[in-house]
């Protein structure tokens, strides 16, 4: 599990949520939070005034157990994730806790956090990445992971859940980073894979696929803080370490 976000939890003790919303927004979507989950491994909900249940999330896994002590343990949540729960739940605020101070506000300001992070690097464009367990994402990393250490200038690929806000369109999108000018290996591994590994059907997701150079590393920074299946080549160790939240 990843550590306390200490810079949210500063800025929330100082009391001054309102004056400093957006650096709170920018803090949670960099480092984080804990959202408390029951024995069922299901997230939990509260009450906290009349108006219905909000998603509780705190600043580590200490001030959950200060707050919320009943919770059977807390899941680190990025921005991509909290966002995905209101999805799925239907839940529309967030109730943030630091160890004394505490606020609530709509879980949709993440989402406006999230896409003018994404707009630079994906060319202007309203994009959410989110993990995707579909056959297809599986089957990519799988492909990747057998393949990215014949290339040694492929460094990492990351497999994601694509939406497009102004098209509404959704696809599988592969994120490839290689050294520099190497942006042509990329594309050729992408449709060596396609060609050689995957059976893809009428009914399968749409493929696209990004190649980033060492001038992204901030991009790649926070697709590693995404939660999604990452591939990621140790050439000089002759090894290939595999990330997805499918293993725990």
């Amino acid at each position: 599990m990843s550590g306390a976000n200490d810079a949210l939890a500063a800025i929330l003790e100082r009391g001054r949520s309102n004056d400093e919303a957006e650096a709170m927004l920018v803090a949670l979507v960099d480092g984080g939070v804990y959202v408390p989950i029951n024995e069922r491994h299901s997230v939990m909900f509260i009450s906290v005034d009349d108006t219905g249940p909000v998603l509780p999330a705190y600043t580590s896994e200490a001030c959950r157990e200060q707050w919320l002590p009943d919770a059977a343990g807390s899941a680190f949540c990025d921005g991509p994730r909290l966002i995905d729960i209101a999805e799925k739940t239907g839940v529309q605020k967030l109730a943030l806790f630091a160890p004394t101070q505490w606020v609530k506000f709509p879980l949709a300001l993440i989402s406006v956090v999230l896409r003018e992070r994404m707009r630079g690097d994906m060319g202007g464009k309203d994009v959410m990445l989110t993990w995707s367990t579909h056959p297809v994402a599986v089957a990519l990393r799988n492909s990747f992971a057998d393949r990215i250490l014949r290339h040694p200038q492929v460094r990492c690929v990351w497999i994601a859940h694509a939406r497009w806000a102004e098209t509404g369109v959704q696809q599988l999108l592969v994120l490839i980073a290689v050294d520099e000018d190497a942006q042509p290996l990329a594309d050729a591994l992408m449709r060596t894979v396609i060609a050689e590994d995957l059976s893809l059907t009428s009914d399968d997701p749409d493929l696209a696929m990004m190649a980033l150079g060492p001038a992204q590393a901030g991009f790649a920074a926070e697709l590693d803080r995404k939660g999604l299946d990452t591939v990621r080549a140790d050439h000089a160790a002759n090894r290939v370490h595999i990330i997805s939240q499918e293993f725990g």
